[in-house]
């Protein structure tokens, strides 16, 4: 344990992920206690543990996180990474500003995105600046995007995506990424 302030710690290592980028924060334990909240704090983690917690600087921990819903976040978020880059791609020239509805572009997007996802490709990670903690995925041929979140290894580990339009009003959409979880159709989502 690094430090103790209260119900807020911070550690020397971890594997946890702080909210980031889009992506939500882990969910797990440490040292036995429910993480309730990870935020980040300069290039550490600060941690929100229940206040009755009884660790204290120098302890060793353990540290789980919920694998599960790790790897469902990793799935949303390099999916909708990769949608992101295809709606760049399909609307270039457009400066943040899109007029029409968006979904007749969405067979298109969801295809290409899908053939991604098919090839199996492999997702290449690393740092673009390990001193300013600068991180990116890369898909050889494909794109170089940064981004500090946790990557999957290959694009077929996405599985299959689905594209809705989510009207939230007053001119402005949101594109929905769902991700079919198994056999009987139980889907999972993201906004971007």
């Amino acid at each position: 344990m690094e430090s103790v302030n209260g119900d807020k710690i911070m550690l020397r290592q971890t594997i946890y992920f702080a909210f980031s980028g889009g992506q939500e924060s882990d969910s797990g334990t440490i040292g036995g206690y429910p993480v309730l909240e990870a935020k980040t704090s300069g290039f550490d983690i600060e941690y929100l543990l229940p206040a009755d917690h009884q660790l204290k600087k120098g302890d060793h921990v353990k540290i789980e996180i919920d694998w599960d819903r790790r790897y469902r976040l990793m799935r949303l978020h390099f999916a909708a990474e990769l949608i992101l880059e295809l709606v760049y791609r399909e609307l270039k020239g457009i400066e943040n500003l899109w007029l029409k509805n968006i979904s007749p572009c969405f067979s298109k997007l969801a295809a290409q995105a899908q053939s991604i996802v098919d090839q199996n490709r492999k997702i290449f990670s690393a740092y673009s600046d390990k001193v300013a903690q600068k991180r990116y995925w890369e898909i050889e041929g494909f794109a170089r995007i940064p981004c500090g979140g946790t990557h999957l290894r290959r694009t077929g580990e996405v599985g299959q995506i689905r594209l809705k339009r989510k009207n939230i009003g007053k001119g402005k959409e949101r594109i929905e990424v769902h991700l079919i979880e198994n056999e009987f159709g139980f889907e999972t989502s993201r906004r971007i």
